[in-house]
């Protein structure tokens, strides 16, 4: 078994025997609503699922993921799965997903409406929202240690930043996988990509299991920075944290393609495909900012909240989803054994 596997099988394993709030629930069988894995924020989910069974009149349940716990569940229950649908994380999550056969294709009028560069030519997932990799400080810890908020992948690699970077592990965050494979591009290729995080590691306090962590560390003065998606930073500010500020790479930041898709052999299949139609509207794009979530959306008949990246001024990568997925087991496996451990639960 390769070493990625084992340690996600674990994770799942961890997951399901000690967190009794994580259990799918167990009114999931056939006729009983839909189930969704959800890899967003907590209320995030919960808005979502709410609404979806508002519109429809299905009942809906969630469990919260992170990407890398996601498809260590799915796996793990393959043949037999816990949920009917997984609503958020990475698209690069789902490619990898897919390549498992964890995930069933699904088209439809609704999804049809999304543009082709944000979903799965073959139906596996559909892009419902986007988000940006940005730079998270707080400005009191950053003056304190004589630190400007940094604005290049390099100058997180300066030595007044030693200890004072927050940053998730690509093994259980879609959040930090995104930034892997953003240094890979940015830098040129796996092996320029792997000997920055070798070298940036000297600048990590510490590695999380979720992507949006790095944020709340920062926002409690436990580092200067954190790398995560701008949206969370944002969330974190309007919720109280006012000492944040966000940057963005100069030379250029990944974003996440944040997706839906229908898990394969779901037991609901007419609810999850109604729950995918939901997800890809304009309406359930816009539920977001209620809950201080800013991504922007990907349905065109959708209205970005003002606080949203803007797309524009914020210089991205080339960013290949399907390319990003395939590539994930290995890098991740090499980022492991080269960078750091799986943090432990």
């Amino acid at each position: 078994m390769r070493k990625t596997t084992a340690v996600l099988a674990a994770l799942a394993l961890t997951t399901t025997a000690t967190a009794c709030s994580q259990r799918a629930p167990e009114a999931s069988g056939p006729g009983k609503g839909v189930v969704v894995a959800c890899g967003a924020a907590e209320d995030w989910c919960q808005r979502m699922t709410a609404g979806f069974t508002a519109k429809t009149g299905i009942p809906a349940n969630h469990v919260r993921l992170s990407s890398g716990e996601a498809v260590a569940r799915f796996g793990a229950s393959k043949g037999s799965p816990e949920f009917d649908v997984w609503h958020g994380g990475p698209a690069d999550g789902y490619e990898a997903a897919r390549e498992q056969g964890l995930l069933q294709p699904y088209t439809s009028a609704a999804t049809g409406k999304i543009p082709a560069r944000y979903r799965d030519p073959a139906g596996y997932w559909t892009g419902v929202y986007i988000g940006a990799l940005g730079f998270c400080s707080n400005r009191d810890v950053l003056a304190k240690a004589g630190l400007e908020a940094p604005t290049s992948w390099d100058d997180l690699l300066a030595p007044g930043f030693a200890k004072q970077v927050a940053i998730a592990h690509p093994a259980t965050s879609g959040t930090a996988y995104t930034a892997l494979y953003t240094l890979v591009r940015v830098k040129g290729g796996e092996e320029a990509g792997l000997r920055y995080f070798q070298e940036f590691g000297r600048s990590v306090l510490q590695y999380s299991k979720s992507g949006s962590a790095p944020g709340q560390m920062a926002g409690r003065g436990e580092v200067a920075t954190g790398v995560l998606f701008s949206h969370d930073c944002v969330k974190y500010q309007e919720e109280g944290s006012t000492s944040l500020v966000v940057t963005f790479p100069e030379e250029g930041t990944g974003y996440e393609v944040g997706a839906v898709g229908i898990l394969a052999g779901a037991r609901n299949p007419d609810a999850a495909k109604a729950y995918v139609d939901y997800a890809a509207s304009a309406a359930a794009q816009e539920i977001g900012p209620s809950v201080k979530s800013y991504q922007r959306p990907t349905s065109p008949d959708a209205t970005a909240a003002p606080q949203a990246f803007d797309p524009i001024a914020v210089k991205l990568v080339d960013y290949d989803v399907a390319a990003a997925g395939a590539a994930r087991n290995g890098l991740v496996e090499r980022f492991e054994a080269g960078v750091a451990a799986t943090p432990a639960n």
